[in-house]
């Protein structure tokens, strides 16, 4: 049955896998998800799954994606076996599917740190459906009409959650050499301008952002980390203002983090 209340949507900072050792944003995602109402399932659109055509991964319970070089072993056995979501995959690809837009899966393919760092936080017990969807581009307005036209989920009690951060530039934040150091001027503007636009919800100038926002070059090298917010966005295009949840700075970086309805 329909969800009586709209599901909100998510944009989160999802953090590399040591975010679990940073006992401040551990307890600030779990505070955060402790306030929602149980979703009848997760989806999920990474900044670590580029694919077109847009695909649908983690139809059922496999193994996760340990997409990342150079850690300590633990964090490679780390596991979160949350049900698959084949319903949930069926409606998507009755949502998105047309001649123009084909749904692909990958039934093979496990949630990728994007999806499960943040989600071991949120919802430990890893008991709820967790579907994962390939962004088919970088476009952000196309990405904003996949978020509108997966809103009917909402409605039917499906979380969407798009995760990514806020300002990504590995190399340039090296400087930093602490969790809670001062965040190099790029990071703090682009953020700064952020939260303005988010807050006065001027989606023309977030799509536009890398013409709008200063140090949008440095701050996204490349956009894929702030490309999930636009699904995000799209997906409450029913006139949500964003509210942020979550902001400050991990090494530099704005973990900034809104929900919108």
């Amino acid at each position: 049955m329909p969800a009586t209340t709209p599901a909100p949507v998510l944009y989160l900072s999802h953090g590399a896998p040591p975010l679990a050792d940073d006992a401040t944003w551990t307890r600030q995602l779990a505070g955060w998800s402790a306030k929602l109402a149980r979703p009848k399932a997760i989806l999920v659109v990474s900044a670590h799954w580029e694919e077109a055509p847009l695909t649908l991964g983690a139809t059922t319970t496999v193994p996760l994606v340990y997409d990342f070089w150079g850690f300590p072993e633990r964090y490679y056995r780390v596991t979160y076996p949350a049900p698959g979501a084949p319903e949930l995959a069926a409606r998507v690809r009755k949502l998105l599917h047309g001649p123009k837009t084909p749904v692909h899966e990958a039934p093979d393919r496990g949630l990728d740190h994007g999806a499960y760092v943040p989600l071991v936080e949120m919802f430990p017990k890893a008991d709820i459906p967790v579907l994962q969807l390939s962004m088919p581009s970088l476009d952000p307005r196309a990405l904003f009409e996949l978020g509108r036209k997966l809103a009917p989920l909402r409605d039917e009690g499906v979380l969407i959650i798009g995760s990514g951060f806020f300002t990504h530039n590995l190399d340039a934040m090296r400087s930093v050499r602490s969790t809670d150091g001062t965040p190099p001027n790029w990071s703090a503007e682009f953020d700064e301008w952020g939260e303005r636009a988010l807050a006065a919800r001027d989606l023309d100038a977030l799509l536009d952002f890398q013409h709008k926002a200063p140090a949008a070059a440095i701050a996204h090298p490349r956009i894929e980390h702030f490309a999930p917010l636009f699904v995000s966005l799209g997906a409450a295009a029913d006139g949500a203002t964003p509210e942020t949840v979550i902001d400050g700075y991990w090494y530099g970086l704005a973990k900034r983090s809104v929900q919108l309805g």
